[in-house]
């Protein structure tokens, strides 16, 4: 047997670059800003978003400043990604209920973790409110 190397991302389907610039934009994040962060110009970047390689220590950094894996960046695929955000939008749209798989009766209520959050805020602003009261008295 020869020693063969296998590649688990095969260069001719990877477009690095093109990737880097989808997770950008989809993070809301601009060229200039990712330029600052990595203390290159904006021109830089555009001339990495072009190439189909980006070297790795530079991947490791913009994923960092991405606050992605440079594996995710390597493996990103668009039609994965819409897929996932339409199923996304569809468990959404029927009220929040994950219906066609596993999960078909569980019930997803961002509202009521929000309400319990400010709930805990504002139990902790009374004990600080308290404590404050107390020590003005005191003294």
């Amino acid at each position: 047997m020869k020693d063969e190397k296998v590649e688990l991302f095969p260069e001719e389907d990877r477009h690095d670059g093109q990737n880097i610039q989808r997770i950008r934009i989809y993070l809301g994040i601009k060229q200039d800003t990712l330029a600052n962060e990595l203390n290159i110009s904006r021109a830089k970047v555009s001339i990495i978003e072009q190439q189909d390689v980006v070297e790795d220590y530079l991947l490791n950094e913009i994923s960092n400043v991405l606050g992605v894996s440079p594996d995710l960046i390597k493996k990103f695929d668009v039609e994965k990604a819409i897929y996932n955000i339409n199923n996304y939008k569809d468990a959404t749209i029927n009220g929040g209920a994950i219906t066609g798989s596993r999960y078909a009766n569980q019930q997803i209520n961002p509202l009521d973790k929000v309400v319990e959050l400010y709930e805990r805020l504002l139990k902790s602003e009374r004990e600080k409110l308290e404590l404050f009261l107390k020590e003005k008295t005191n003294t």
